[in-house]
């Protein structure tokens, strides 16, 4: 089965020879490979270039573990140039070769090779993009299938489909399971046996219990505000346990690193500043976040706000949670403060949008709680609330753009309603 990743070919067609290293990044088994080794050859092949043309090297085989080292895959990209016409390069899985940025630099040098590479891990990829190519990095982040695109490789009705999708997420290979067994097993084992264990042996971890824990604790945690000093207190109150809120914020940070999970910033909408503590953590794919939980806690508010969060990412949005405080009196007439969220304040150049993720908004108290922090943004841009279900876009009588799930997920411009 032969998913179209049509959004991802266009942004690298759109970097096609421009003189620059493309690299595309993301979690492991997420269709790095396939985007680049079949859709995008395929794409090439279709438009004329010669298959002599595209050199392949996969890293993470075997049958190319010699050419993970930088003088041995330097020379044989080299050779393989044999004339002045154009030529595609196409790494995976980069991170496997020591000083991949000083082959990179070289071979760029060769004016009629076009290079594309794929990592799954940032901490190799994201932060040498700017400082080790000198600006010729281009980056492309590729994220688990969109709910769209699960949707378009299945059979089904709509709400049997996204039913799958908030317990299973959007990993390639999960979309081609045909029973629950095996899609549960699948996720089990591939985010104890590839995810951590990568993030184990690449940062030297030594205590797997407390990673494994620390997990455990984010992934029950989706959407809720947390900071390290309150998880190290959790270890040493129910647990006995010293874990340092410095080592769990350096876990999480190789957590981020693997693209495992994402962290949304607060920012205090009124002061228009970001605030440091109490982040929210979302997981790249909430199947191997409900995996990891055993499929147990099937909150379907927390799930639903964390395929939001992760479908404003794929839409290229940057994406905060917004605060706002309110002051007031109590009863005994002391000034208080009290302060609201919005769920995500999502900003693409000059573009911004307020938007509120309710999975059930039928009664007048959430009404009303999902409201409240609308109301009190001190500007104009568009404020939207995305609840469950297929209701096709509506505005209230304060402006509110009111829209269902199937809406805002299946069409790309849903937010300019």
């Amino acid at each position: 089965m032969e998913i179209e990743r049509n959004g991802y070919l266009q942004q690298l067609i759109l970097r096609k020879d421009n003189g620059m290293i493309k690299v595309i990044t993301g979690i492991r088994r997420c269709g790095k490979s396939f985007l680049l080794f079949q859709i995008f050859k395929k794409y090439l092949l279709k438009n004329g270039v010669d298959e002599g043309h595209v050199i392949e090297i996969a890293l993470d085989g075997i049958a190319n573990e010699e050419l993970r080292d930088p003088k041995i895959c330097y020379q044989h990209v080299k050779t393989a140039v044999k004339d002045d016409e154009r030529y595609y390069l196409l790494l995976d899985e980069i991170q496997f070769m020591p000083r991949f940025e000083e082959v990179l630099n070289s071979l760029l040098r060769i004016s009629n090779i076009d290079i594309y590479v794929t990592g799954s891990n940032s901490r190799f990829l994201s932060s040498d993009i700017v400082t080790e190519f000198r600006g010729r990095g281009d980056e492309i982040r590729v994220y688990p299938l969109s709910f769209a695109e699960f949707y378009s490789a299945c059979d089904g009705e709509y709400e049997d489909v996204w039913n799958d999708y908030m317990i299973y997420g959007g990993l390639p290979q999960v979309a081609g399971f045909h029973t629950e067994r095996q899609k549960a097993e699948y996720l089990k084992n591939i985010f104890t046996n590839v995810y951590l264990k990568d993030v184990v042996e690449r940062n030297g971890i030594q205590s797997m219990d407390d990673l494994n824990t620390l997990v455990d604790i984010l992934a029950s945690a989706i959407g809720a505000p947390t900071n390290p000093t309150r998880i190290s207190n959790t270890f040493a109150s129910e647990r006995q346990i010293s874990y340092t809120n410095k080592t769990i914020s350096k876990h999480i940070d190789y957590l981020e690193e693997a693209f495992l999970i994402s962290k949304s910033n607060r920012y205090d909408i009124k002061g228009r500043k970001y605030v440091g503590a109490n982040l929210k953590y979302y997981f790249t794919d909430v199947g191997l976040r409900n995996a990891r939980l055993n499929f147990r806690q099937q909150e379907p508010t927390h799930i639903m706000e964390n395929i939001v969060y992760n479908e404003l990412l794929i839409r290229g949005y940057n994406v905060d949670t917004g605060i706002i405080d309110m002051y007031g009196k109590n009863k005994e007439g002391k000034r208080i403060r009290r302060q609201l969220e919005v769920d995500f304040v999502v900003n693409q150049g000059s573009q911004r949008y307020y938007i509120q993720a309710a999975y059930d908004m039928t009664s007048k108290e959430k009404q009303s709680q999902e409201f409240r922090s609308l109301r009190n943004i001190p500007d104009s841009f568009k404020k939207i609330v995305i609840v469950g279900g297929t209701a096709k876009p509506w505005r209230n009588e304060e402006g509110f753009v009111i829209m269902g799930m199937k809406y805002f997920l299946l069409n790309p411009d849903s937010l300019e309603f």
